[in-house]
Parts: C-alpha cells; sequence; structure tokens
C-alpha cells in the first residue's frame, strides 16, 4: 500500500511518497501548476500515481492558527476532489498548520541550505511532513 502526500500551493503540489509498508514518507518532487489557468499537473500526477501504484492521497489543509478555514483550504479541498474524482483514489486531509514553517527551520538549521534553494525543495519537504504527521498519526 503507497500513499501519497501533497502540498498544495496556488504555484507548485509538492509531492511525497510512502514507504510500501506505510512507515516513513519521502519526498519526491515539486509540480508546478497555475491556478489561474486551470493547469494543475495532474499529467505528471498520474504518472507518479502508476508508477508508485498509490492507494490513497494525503492532502494537507492550511488551516489558520484559530483552527479556522481560509481561501487556501477551499483550494485544497477542490484539488482534493478533482484528484479523487480522477484517479478514483480516496483523498484524506491532514492538517499542515506549520509544516512549511517546519520545513523551512530543518532547512535552515540542519542542512544550512541558502534561501534560493529552500524555495526549490520546501514544497516536497512540506508534503514529506504532512505525510509523516499522517502516518504517525495513523499507522
Amino acid at each position: 500500500m503507497r500513499i501519497m502526500g501533497l502540498d498544495v500551493g496556488s504555484k507548485t503540489v509538492g509531492v511525497a511518497i510512502s514507504d510500501p509498508l506505510g512507515f516513513t514518507a519521502q519526498g519526491l518532487e515539486i509540480i508546478p501548476i497555475d491556478e489561474e489557468k486551470n493547469s494543475f499537473g495532474f499529467e505528471r500526477l498520474s504518472e507518479l500515481v502508476k508508477q508508485y501504484q498509490v492507494d490513497k492521497f494525503v492532502v494537507g489543509l492550511p488551516k489558520n492558527m484559530n483552527n479556522t478555514s481560509g481561501p487556501r483550504v477551499e483550494a485544497s479541498q477542490a484539488y482534493g476532489k478533482k484528484i479523487e474524482d480522477l484517479f478514483h483514489i480516496p483523498v484524506v486531509y491532514q492538517d499542515e498548520r506549520l509544516t512549511t514553517v517546519q520545513a523551512e527551520r530543518m532547512l535552515i538549521e540542519q542542512a544550512d541550505i541558502s534561501r534560493g534553494k529552500r524555495k526549490k525543495v520546501i514544497d516536497k519537504l512540506a508534503a514529506q511532513l504532512i505525510l509523516q504527521n499522517y502516518l504517525d498519526r495513523t499507522f
């Protein structure tokens, strides 16, 4: 069973995948998207779904710190609905508050990566953290 974690933004989707046993999450890549042009990266996502034989998606929900939902939560849920309809694979949602902050802190403190390089990997790492949090909570 492979689970794919997604960190959905307005310009990119960070992608992570679980190991076959569902214990650990590994960051895969960042898929460029453009919400304004209705370009959601589904072609590349389809390739990854087939390659990894995905059984479930975990989509991060960027709730506000006071647990309210804003426009990004709605956008993430809309993306989740689209991929569920497209791939016929169940989608669950994982609270992702502070995962991007946590990812950035990890890249600064542990990897000493410059701001320019962080931008290229942060969404992938955030997707990994979202998925790992889900795996830790579920298994």
